[in-house]
């Protein structure tokens, strides 16, 4: 049966871990509850999707608002296990974003892609999501 839960606990930050590192390899598995707990401060919310006692897909995100979007949810992170992707938890998830947003008063839901990530592009594009934006950086050395 699929369950979808924020993360309360050390143990369900740990077993998180084998997902997001898919999506950010560069996650040291020592570093990765300490980092996530101390984003939880700056409002920062970790949610699995769990299948048959197995966790299948994690989202990051947090509750903002500015003075462009109002009130929104941004997504910092959504990634399904590789070998999970097309059995419809990354819709579960995403829809739970949605729903959670709209239970907050969030007018909208955002969230960055790096150009790279094609297949994540197209199901972003099925599940009716647009770009709205180019988003620039600079590193900072």
């Amino acid at each position: 049966m699929v369950q979808i839960a924020l993360v309360k606990s050390e143990v369900e930050i740990a077993r998180c871990f084998p997902i997001m590192q898919q999506l950010r390899p560069h996650l040291i598995e020592t570093d990765f509850t300490t980092r996530v707990r101390r984003q939880e401060q700056q409002g920062y919310y970790l949610i699995y999707l769990e299948d048959e006692d197995t966790v299948r897909a994690v989202a990051g995100f947090r509750l903002s608002e500015s003075l462009s979007w109002g009130k929104f949810l941004y997504v910092d992170d959504l990634i399904v296990a590789d070998e999970h992707r097309s059995q419809g938890y990354g819709q579960a998830l995403l829809q739970w974003l949605i729903n959670y947003a709209k239970s907050h008063d969030c007018q909208q839901l955002h969230l960055d892609s790096g150009v790279q990530r094609f297949a994540a592009h197209r199901f972003y594009f099925q599940q009716r999501l647009e770009i709205r934006a180019y988003h620039f950086a600079i590193d900072i050395n």
